[in-house]
């Protein structure tokens, strides 16, 4: 769930709720729950809610400043239209005052000998009266402006005084502190989750659309071992036929589209089942049950194996085909891969791999046909399998390597763009990762949690 936020940008906060048994509380308006648990007798509710998305993609102070911003925009275009008015009107009340000088002699020479006035002196006088005329509505638009001067000054006034309060109101928390209230409320995120235990997918949720980019099929990913502060996303554009792996050093980059790195690998894989996991890549090598782990770092193959029986090149696929036998992904538990073989009929196989060697250290046979199955995805030892990739898919089947024993569910989610290639769960941002016909999306995941109190540990 830290990745949605994260790619939205807000500040995360958090919220506990104790309560009793009998007592149910939502959050409120505006807060969706982030994830839920209760202790093994039921006695205490602990919900983790955040904001909504789009809820904290504005702060009130920003906002505020944006609309000042915007006014203070305006006024400066009024100002600057204003300030050309009245250059041109100036000039021309420079000319008419000439003109006024003019008539203010012929006024006197009419004073001084008013026996001499003719008509040809009446008609000079009319003349210059009409030159006068069209003073009249310049000075007409001087009044306009000066009105609109007094209103800009006022409107300036009460710009200052606002802008001066919302700086001593931001002035008091300088940067340092705030970096500290962020890493405080991180860290007491971080407290609470790991009061949380393996839990139990109650609902999904979304999706939110990262981006839109590539072709129908794909796989993009973070890596759930990165620290929280290292945030890259790997791109891996359709299921065959391709070796270059896009690296973006965070998720606003990726959105924008600012590669910071590109990656040549040794094989073409196979499907769009990969993984990144503890700083390396795991795939599936082109038409092989090959699995190999290379490392972004030193840009080298690390360790390749066999899947010893498993089918590949679209024996065992998801129902979508496109070579996806061999699905390989991580957990909260591990390193896992999900795939078929001939020797238990077809159906779904579950081994648990050491990410050093990938050498398969359990494995359990279920009793799901691969064929049947649209896409899976393991969440703390338990694997989730949707019963299509298409609209109306929903969680059908679990399978829990703890107990050995499986159940039919039903938990629908929103195939928005009805055609899913790859579903991956990120155990770091509690979502799961999503090639959705060629948009990348990400759904919230909502686990029952049993809280681990100090008598447990």
């Amino acid at each position: 769930m830290r990745a949605l936020f994260r790619v939205l940008n807000p500040l995360l906060l958090m919220l506990l709720f104790g309560c009793y048994p009998s007592l149910t509380i939502g959050p409120q308006e505006g807060w969706q729950v982030y994830s839920s648990a209760q202790d093994a007798d039921g006695r205490c509710l602990c919900t983790l809610v955040a904001p909504e998305q789009g809820l904290c993609s504005r702060d009130a102070k920003s906002r505020q400043l944006r609309q000042l911003l915007e006014k203070v925009q305006n006024m400066s275009q009024s100002i600057e239209v204003l300030n050309l008015r009245t250059q041109r009107d100036f000039q021309y009340v420079m000319k008419m005052e000439n003109q006024m000088k003019g008539l203010r002699t012929k006024f006197r020479q009419i004073e001084a000998d008013r026996k001499t006035l003719m008509t040809k002196g009446f008609q000079e006088l009319k003349e210059k009266m009409d030159e006068l005329q069209p003073l009249i509505p310049v000075l007409e638009q001087y009044k306009t402006d000066a009105r609109l001067i007094s209103q800009f000054k006022e409107e300036i006034r009460n710009l200052s005084a606002v802008l001066t309060g919302i700086q001593q109101e931001i002035g008091a928390y300088d940067y340092d502190e705030l970096n500290q209230r962020v890493i405080s409320l991180e860290t007491r995120l971080r407290e609470c989750m790991s009061k949380l235990t393996c839990g139990k997918l109650m609902k999904i949720t979304g999706p939110v659309t990262i981006k839109t980019s590539g072709t129908r099929f794909g796989a993009w990913m973070t890596d759930p071992q990165a620290s929280y502060r290292n945030n890259r996303v790997w791109y891996m554009d359709s299921y065959t036929n391709n070796k270059i792996v896009r690296e973006y050093k965070s998720m606003s980059d990726f959105i924008s589209g600012v590669e910071s790195r590109t990656y040549n690998l040794p094989f073409k894989w196979a499907g769009t089942n990969h993984v990144v996991y503890n700083g390396s890549l795991y795939y599936n090598k082109y038409q092989s049950n090959i699995m190999v782990k290379y490392s972004f770092e030193t840009g080298q193959i690390l360790t390749q194996r066999a899947l010893e029986y498993a089918g590949f090149h679209n024996v065992y696929p998801y129902t979508w085909g496109g070579f996806s036998d061999i699905d390989l992904m991580a957990d909260e538990l591990g390193l896992w891969a999900v795939y078929a073989t001939n020797q238990n009929a077809g159906n779904v196989v579950i081994s648990q791999l050491d990410p050093d060697t990938l050498e398969v250290l359990k494995t359990w046979n279920t009793e799901y046909s691969k064929r049947n199955a649209g896409e899976s995805f393991m969440i703390c030892g338990t694997l989730y399998i949707t019963n299509s990739h298409l609209t109306g898919a929903k969680v059908y089947y679990s399978y829990s390597t703890k107990t050995s024993t499986y159940e039919y569910t039903d938990i629908p989610f929103h195939n928005q763009y009805f055609h899913i290639s790859m579903l991956d769960y990120n155990a770091r941002d509690r979502a799961l990762y999503a090639w959705n016909n060629g948009h990348q999306v990400l759904f919230n995941v909502t686990l029952f949690h049993v809280i681990k109190t100090t008598d447990d540990s």
